[in-house]
């Protein structure tokens, strides 16, 4: 064989020896970023799915507060409107004894009174209702009037509104964790698809648009609030 030809050979050789170094390099470095990604991967979905039964847990345990705070309110409700229709039947009956001048029944229902209820009979009297046509028809209607049981009731009612939002925003942000979990599973695939493919470009690009995917997921999940 002549030594142009041998020569020649042993370039062409040393050519495919480098190019298939260079492809080897390149396959190299796209594993390494493969696996670099689902393990970034892997650890943010763990992440999501905690955050997201956390958050799931803190929905159930508001809106169980919230529950128990709404039939606490109830009861004082009730309580608070029982007090008032007592104290009105005994307003009535006073209004009757004064009607027949009884003094002495007079004073013993309004010894019945509740304290509240008194204060704002006394206050009704100073206004000379019986002379006074702009005068209240009783003392609940006096601005002295303070029923402590309605506004212990209305506090409460409050506080179960208060939790009730705080356990609906629980549940939108265990939502938005299981929404990223999802994505994070379509990284996943689009780099098992990546690794199934054997052209240069496609693999590329489905490496890209799983990365580009992988960074949009991770900062939705950096902004979410943690349980």
């Amino acid at each position: 064989m002549p030594e142009g030809l041998n020569v020649e050979v042993a370039h062409k050789l040393s050519d495919h020896e480098h190019e298939a170094t260079r492809s080897d390099r390149w396959h190299e470095l796209v594993e390494v970023l493969e696996v670099a990604m689902l393990a970034i991967v892997a650890i943010a979905t763990a992440w999501s799915g905690f955050q997201a039964a956390k958050w799931d847990s803190r929905q159930a345990l508001l809106y169980g507060q919230s529950s128990r705070d709404r039939f606490q309110a109830d009861d004082l409700s009730t309580a608070g409107g029982q007090t008032l229709v007592a104290d009105s039947a005994g307003f009535n009956s006073w209004l009757q004894a004064r009607s027949a001048n009884d003094r002495t029944a007079m004073t013993i229902l309004e010894r019945r009174f509740s304290p509240e209820y008194h204060v704002a009979f006394e206050a009704w009297l100073k206004t000379d209702p019986f002379t006074n046509p702009k005068a209240p028809p009783g003392p609940a209607f006096m601005p002295q009037y303070i029923n402590p049981r309605k506004q212990e009731a209305a506090r409460i009612n409050e506080e179960a509104s208060r939790k009730f939002d705080e356990g609906t925003d629980a549940r939108e942000n265990a939502d938005k964790y299981v929404r990223d979990t999802v994505l994070f599973a379509s990284v996943l695939f689009l780099i098992a698809m990546a690794q199934r493919m054997k052209g240069r470009g496609s693999k590329l690009s489905l490496n890209i648009i799983a990365g580009a995917l992988l960074v949009f997921v991770l900062i939705s999940v950096v902004a979410l609030p943690r349980a």
